[in-house]
């Protein structure tokens, strides 16, 4: 398998699905939830990855009032901070952030400060510096919001951004920040980001005069 070498000068990395293998605490959380509405857990499951809850709530729940589901969010975002059962980390995210001590990268993530930081340190994983979370952004993923204050704050033109993502909302919400994607393992493949790769183990991390060069494959 031919590598693709993309060179930025800036990381945007998500973090469920794509540094922290979440999987098992988003199922048992969100098909408590779907039976709870009546709903069909396996049709939830296809929407909730990626967005905040209430995002999802909105597109599961048309009729609802967002209040309600700005609340019932909330309830959840404590019952999944509150689960850390078979949290693990990503293959290979461990080194790949230690790759990038030094260079220009931030998390933005749809979860929260207590739930991001409770899920990388239940994965083992240090914290990027710079930190783009649920409280930082007006709209969830698919809207290009997070990863757009990430390059930012890191004073990079989105252009010169590449984003590391798993799942279609992130994704979509990568292209539309004007960014290149690296889809990280199943889910990315179905939405045909730039490059994609099983893991983390896939991906090489080299310092060049422009800034970051990917070997990706």
């Amino acid at each position: 398998m031919t590598a693709t070498v993309l060179t930025a000068r800036a990381l945007l990395l998500d973090m469920d699905g794509t540094l922290v293998n979440s999987d098992a605490v988003v199922e048992r959380v969100w098909r408590r939830w779907a039976e709870r509405h009546g709903l069909d857990g396996d049709e939830v499951m296809k929407v909730v990855h990626g967005r905040q809850g209430h995002a999802s709530m909105a597109l599961l729940l048309p009729g609802r009032p967002m209040e309600q589901n700005l609340a019932d969010n909330a309830r959840m975002l404590a019952e999944e901070t509150a689960d850390m059962d078979g949290v693990v980390a990503v293959p290979g995210a461990a080194e790949f952030l230690a790759s990038l001590r030094g260079l220009p990268h931030a998390l933005v993530t749809s979860a929260d400060v207590p739930l991001s930081t409770a899920r990388m340190a239940a994965a083992g994983l240090p914290l990027p510096g710079v930190r783009i979370t649920a409280e930082s952004v007006g709209a969830s993923k698919p809207d290009p919001e997070g990863f757009l204050k990430g390059a930012a704050e890191l004073g990079v033109d989105p252009a010169d951004c590449v984003v590391f993502e798993d799942s279609g909302a992130g994704i979509a919400a990568g292209r539309s920040a004007g960014m290149r994607v690296v889809g990280i393992g199943p889910r990315a493949a179905l939405h045909r980001p730039d490059a994609v790769v099983r893991d983390l183990t896939r991906v090489r991390v080299e310092t060049v005069p422009e800034g970051i060069r990917l070997h990706v494959g």
